[in-house]
């Protein structure tokens, strides 16, 4: 009895063991759901009743979105475009934010090997189709075309398992098609691009390839959110790049592997950094820097018009062997673009300069540039670099000390004029002279007064105005005086200063003109008699 009431405790020990570690078990099941569900706690907006996931609360508008960061929608539907756009939205059950690069995928064009354990005579190469599908002994035609090669060999294993026992299959990529991508935004050359996947050069292409291979982004791209976006079995996924962190970081992450029919949009930035700007010039991905631009000048400037602007070639340091491959250059700036207008004129206001420049949709981005911070501190940060079609716009000052326009007309963007300074000077004709040059110094630079001959006094100055009239106007010359508008005013481009003949000078000339054939009849008789 005793032996059995031993045995009957032991067994009463093993069934509470083994039924605790079933409602433990029971109870970890359970729990399951609701660890999943704590994954995807919705937040409440206060007011609208509208339920939004955690990282879409912190992504707001005004924000930059990284989308590595976002979590699949839900009941939402994302735009595929900038707002105010007529392209129609892609449904929230159609697109997804990815996490992870996806897996290649086949298509028409690859080719791929099929190694069937210990079936020799199966096994080989085989392409994929034009209609997506691979034709195989003994099954047919396989429909492979969106499948990994994960999923080809699961899917080419169910047809064989008809004739095969327990087939063990495995796939390989031989050879990828071509890629097709499509590169849209903020780039210089927007379009479709084909890269061939070749033995030389057998990785797959990243973003900073296809953006090199489009000239590069334009000077409003949003580097830090650029959208690559990918159609895998019905869904449209969708990738950030940051290559600002890649240029600042060296995080490789972020350059992603693109597939076939991958399309990149470069997003407009809402503010331009000009200091990221000369950082992106240097990048490969980054701004064109070796071809002419053509830009407006209005305004307050000499030349106001369109004009080319040539990059600047900079000196190569190969240790004087000749220059191999792209010259290295320095993009258009707007100093350039003021130095082709011939300088500025002495009202210009230099501290309010705006650049007009277009997006990619069509739409203007006005930037605001002070020069005054060039030239009195040097900061070559507003020298702004320049995107071909920019329209640049010279305000007039309106208050404006001869201190000021003294400093503005030293500034290296000014070229010398030319003003024309003719009649009795001692060297008339084209002089030569520095922007914001007044009328005395262009006297001077003429040689000076005729002594026995000039007007000193009075000089008659024409000018050319923008409207194509001609202004002309009587100066009281005062060499002495400082630069004002009565007597010693500032010439333009083109200007001419005529110095007429002193009272005494006239006199003497219509003298010799009533003597002078007198005196040639008077030779004549000498010669006769």
């Amino acid at each position: 009895m005793k032996t059995k009431s031993v045995l009957y405790q032991l067994i009463l020990e093993r069934v509470n063991k083994y039924s605790a570690i079933a409602l433990a078990f029971s109870l970890a099941l359970a729990a399951a759901p609701a660890i999943a569900q704590d994954n995807t706690i919705k937040l409440q907006d206060a007011g609208s009743g509208e339920s939004k996931t955690p990282n879409q609360q912190i992504n707001s508008p005004n924000q930059p979105i990284n989308y590595r960061d976002l979590p699949p929608l839900e009941g939402q539907t994302v735009p595929q475009s900038i707002p105010g756009s007529n392209v129609t939205p892609i449904p929230a059950e159609n697109l997804d934010f990815a996490t992870d690069e996806t897996d290649y995928t086949l298509g028409a064009g690859d080719q791929i090997k099929l190694d069937i354990f210990q079936v020799a005579e199966y096994s080989g190469e085989y392409p994929v189709l034009v209609d997506g599908t691979i034709s195989l002994p003994l099954v047919g035609r396989v429909d492979v075309r969106g499948l990994s090669l994960k999923e080809t060999s699961e899917k080419v294993s169910k047809k064989y398992s008809a004739y095969l026992k327990r087939p063990i299959i495995t796939v390989g990529l031989i050879a990828p098609r071509p890629l097709k991508i499509g590169v849209s935004g903020e780039v210089d050359n927007p379009g479709s691009y084909q890269v061939a996947i070749t033995p030389d050069s057998p990785q797959f292409p990243t973003v900073t390839d296809l953006l090199e291979q489009a000239g590069g982004i334009n000077t409003i791209a949003d580097v830090r959110n650029i959208r690559v976006t990918r159609d895998t079995n019905g869904k449209e996924i969708v990738y950030n790049s940051n290559l600002w962190d890649l240029l600042t970081k060296g995080q490789i992450k972020q350059d992603i592997s693109l597939r076939d029919g991958d399309t990149i949009f470069v997003p407009t930035t809402d503010k331009i950094n000009t200091v990221e700007l000369n950082k992106l010039a240097t990048a490969s991905y980054g701004l064109q820097t070796d071809k002419p631009i053509q830009v407006g000048v209005v305004g307050e400037v000499n030349r106001p018009g369109s004009h080319f602007i040539q990059p600047e070639q900079l000196a190569s340091n190969n240790g004087g062997r000749a220059n191999e491959g792209k010259q290295e250059s320095s993009p258009p700036r707007l100093t350039q673009a003021i130095a082709a207008a011939k300088g500025i004129k002495p009202l210009a206001d230099v501290r309010d300069i705006k650049v007009k420049r277009t997006a990619w949709d069509g739409s203007e981005k006005v930037i605001a540039v002070n020069l005054w911070e060039l030239i009195q501190s040097g900061d070559t940060n507003q020298d702004l670099i320049l995107q071909d079609g920019d329209k640049i716009v010279i305000a007039k000052a309106n208050n404006l000390t001869e201190q000021d326009r003294r400093t503005t007309a030293s500034g290296s963007f000014n070229q010398p004029i030319t003003v024309n300074v003719v009649g009795e000077v001692v060297t008339p004709g084209p002089v030569t002279v520095e922007p914001n040059t007044p009328l005395n110094q262009a006297i001077l630079a003429a040689g000076g007064f005729d002594a026995t001959r000039a007007n000193s006094g009075k000089v008659q100055l024409i000018s050319l105005k923008p409207d194509g009239t001609v202004d002309k106007r009587q100066i009281e010359v005062d060499l002495g005086s400082e630069v004002n508008e009565e007597t010693n005013p500032v010439l333009n481009e083109n200007d001419v200063v005529v110095v007429g003949r002193s009272g005494s000078t006239k006199a003497s000339d219509s003298v010799g003109k009533f003597l002078g054939p007198l005196g040639a009849f008077g030779g004549l008789l000498n010669l006769i008699f």
